[in-house]
């Protein structure tokens, strides 16, 4: 008898959303994509995304750009937002860790911040408040204003890729969403336990990477790298990246980084990018200007004006 029940049930069921409610019509609907709408999705092995990224990653050594820079402090989790004017910067980055950026008020061109870092120690030369601060990058300490967060290494994770090495353990998996799909790279940190260090993303309509995340110890978000049109490099550009011209032949032009422990956020976007030309170690230096006040950032009695 129950399975007579049963069978009545699903019968039922089966005809309801096959005839629906009303004289026989149909539930559902169908949509025909054009096949000129129609996405493009492209495949690839884990070997392959590997290698693409590498590819970049060895053969970008130096990076000298212009660009178009707007940082934004806060969130709507720490309850304000706060947009800063877009300033035109000089950017210059050099492995392993060196890098300079120097920011310019529009049509004036005054400096309006100076900043390097060698990869144990930031300098940052803010002229409109006479401050000159200095600080371990190990060591910074979160300051309660974010724009004062903005430190120039947090940009290398954007321009300089680390290798991912071959004894590195290395997931390899799928998302999709409604508008686009996805292969995603995550590097784990070995040791007492196993933590992720590293995401990064292929979009798989170009199968460019499209976003860099890197992770601190239980698991913390330190930086959320989004990057978009991605651009051929120029002749002159490929010749001065000289034997590495044939490794990298695009740049992206559109880079969004998050920094949310930090509770900040730069856009840049790059109008002029050479590869790979020599760029003298002088110009990364960066003295503290005479009568300015020295700051010494992340000390344990608080920074210190000197």
């Amino acid at each position: 008898m129950n399975r007579r029940v049963l069978a009545w049930t699903v019968g039922v069921t089966l005809a309801v959303f096959s005839s629906g409610c009303r004289g026989g019509s149909t539930v559902s609907t169908k949509t025909k994509v054009p096949p000129s709408a129609k996405p493009v999705i492209r495949d690839a092995t884990r070997e392959e995304l590997l290698d693409k990224y590498n590819q970049i990653a060895q053969g970008t050594k130096t990076v000298n750009a212009t660009v178009e820079l707007k940082p934004t402090a806060g969130s709507k989790y720490s309850g304000l937002i706060e947009e800063y004017h877009e300033v035109k910067a000089f950017l210059l980055a050099a492995r392993p860790a060196e890098i300079r950026v120097i920011g310019q008020a529009p049509v004036v061109g005054t400096t309006v911040f100076d900043m390097t870092s060698d990869g144990e120690t930031f300098r940052v030369w803010v002229p409109s408040k006479n401050k000159f601060l200095v600080g371990q990058v190990a060591a910074e300490r979160a300051s309660s204003k974010p724009i004062e967060n903005l430190r120039p290494h947090h940009l290398l994770d954007a321009l300089l890729w680390p290798e991912i090495r071959k004894e590195e353990v290395v997931l390899f998996e799928e998302f999709n969403d409604e508008t686009a799909r996805f292969y995603i790279l995550t590097v784990l940190r070995g040791g007492y336990r196993t933590e992720i260090l590293r995401k990064i993303w292929f979009d798989r309509a170009d199968l460019q990477v499209s976003r860099l995340q890197s992770f601190g110890p239980k698991g913390a978000l330190l930086s959320d790298i989004r990057l978009s049109d991605w651009q051929p490099l120029a002749g002159d550009q490929e010749r001065s990246a000289g034997s590495n011209a044939s490794s990298v032949m695009a740049f992206p032009h559109a880079i969004r980084i998050d920094r949310p422990h930090d509770d900040y956020r730069l856009d840049l976007q790059i109008t002029k990018v050479i590869l790979n030309a020599e760029i003298p170690a002088e110009r990364f230096r960066l003295d503290q200007p005479s009568a300015s006040e020295l700051v010494r950032v992340g000390e344990n009695e608080g920074d210190k004006p000197q």
